[in-house]
Formats: C-alpha cells, sequence, structure tokens
C-alpha cells in the first residue's frame, strides 16, 4: 500500500486533511522540486507548480527531473509525478497581481526574483512559506524557520525586509533561510542546502495542514 507508512505515521483523520490540501509551489529548481517530491511522497494529491524555465547542463547539481536537459521542467515533472498541475508561465510582477491565490491552503515561494517575492507576499501573506537563499552554501545544519521579521545572517531576508518596511507591509509570513556566509562570490550551491531547504518547506507545509 503506497501510502501506509504516512497513515502509520499521522493516523487516518491527519492523513486526509494532508491528501485534501491544495499547494501552490512557485519555482521548481533546486528547493521547488524537493518540495514537490516530499510533498508528493507525503500523499498531498493537489500539487500546482509554476515555472517557466527548461533544464540546462547547471541544474544537474541540485534539480530533480534536471537530467532532461533542454526539457521544460514543468512538463518533465508532471510525467516523474502524475496528478499534478502544472502553469508554464514566467512569474512576474503583472502575472502576480493578476493571479488568483484563494483556491490554495498554501503557497510555497521558491522562487529567485526579489520583487516578485515581495509581491507574492503581499498578496497572500497568511497562507505564505518562503524560501529564502540557498546558494552559496553547504552546511545544511544552519538552516531555520522563522517570520520574516525574526530571520538574521540572509541578505535576501534583510532585502526583502528593508523593502516591505518602505511598502508599509508589517504583515507577518514564515521563511526558511539560511545564516550561513557565502563560501564563493558566484552562484555556487550545493544539493545539500537546496535539497535541505525544500524539505523543510515540505515539513512546515505539513506542521500548517495539521494545526
Amino acid at each position: 500500500m503506497r501510502f501506509e507508512r504516512c497513515r502509520m505515521l499521522f493516523g487516518d483523520e491527519d492523513f486526509e486533511k494532508i491528501q485534501s490540501s491544495k499547494i501552490l509551489i512557485l519555482g521548481i529548481g533546486g528547493v521547488g522540486s524537493y518540495a514537490l517530491d516530499c510533498l508528493y511522497r507525503s500523499g498531498v494529491t493537489d500539487i500546482t507548480i509554476l515555472d517557466f524555465d527548461i533544464y540546462d547542463e547547471s541544474n544537474r547539481n541540485r534539480q530533480i527531473g534536471s537530467d532532461a536537459v533542454g526539457e521544460s521542467k514543468v512538463d518533465t515533472l508532471a510525467y516523474l509525478y502524475p496528478g499534478i498541475k502544472t502553469i508554464n508561465q514566467r512569474m512576474d510582477m503583472a502575472w502576480v497581481a493578476d493571479f488568483d491565490f484563494d483556491p490554495y491552503d498554501i503557497v510555497i515561494d521558491a522562487a529567485d526574483t526579489t520583487k516578485v517575492k515581495i509581491e507574492v507576499a503581499k498578496k497572500c501573506y497568511k497562507k505564505l512559506i518562503m524560501a529564502l537563499g540557498s546558494a552559496k552554501r553547504y552546511d545544511a545544519s544552519k538552516i531555520e524557520v522563522a517570520s520574516i521579521w525574526k530571520t538574521h545572517g540572509d541578505a535576501l531576508a534583510r532585502k526583502i525586509r528593508n523593502e516591505l518596511k518602505k511598502a508599509k507591509f508589517d504583515r507577518n509570513f514564515l521563511v526558511v533561510f539560511s545564516p550561513e556566509e557565502d563560501k564563493c562570490k558566484e552562484k555556487g550551491s550545493c544539493v545539500a542546502v537546496t535539497g535541505a531547504v525544500g524539505l523543510t518547506v515540505c515539513s512546515e507545509a505539513i506542521k500548517r495542514i495539521l494545526k
């Protein structure tokens, strides 16, 4: 039985809550693809993923599905994870403004663009779990979970906080971040951290579903 071990852990009632949750994942790279894998294997049956990118050779060190170089990320993952829904769309400010986030119980932001992440937070902070910077690091033990207002040592979090303050936005939302110091100047990456951030996001989503 596919989900027997999940039912043992959560119990029938809570597992039904997990199965019936509607989750949207924005960005399915090194973080988002692992969040997808974790949620799918944990029994979530209504998952929508959004990305506009195709796999290139540089993705192969950290992204699930990335052996399909030159192929669409969402199409590849739809094949690997039957039943998920896909949006093959560039996530920009206009898309965020027009998109209806209401049907989803949880929105996972694993995208890269800072301005867009800020707009997503403004629009759906109550259901948001945001992944912050995971590049330039290799120590997964440094990963933390906190309110955006309680982060430390993460440059992206600091930038987002500053922009939210300028916009007089003071609402709370959860982020997964790492205060580990950068280990390189370029965007080097290690799946030990990018994958662990995605798995942590999944864990936080399950905890929220079962509250």
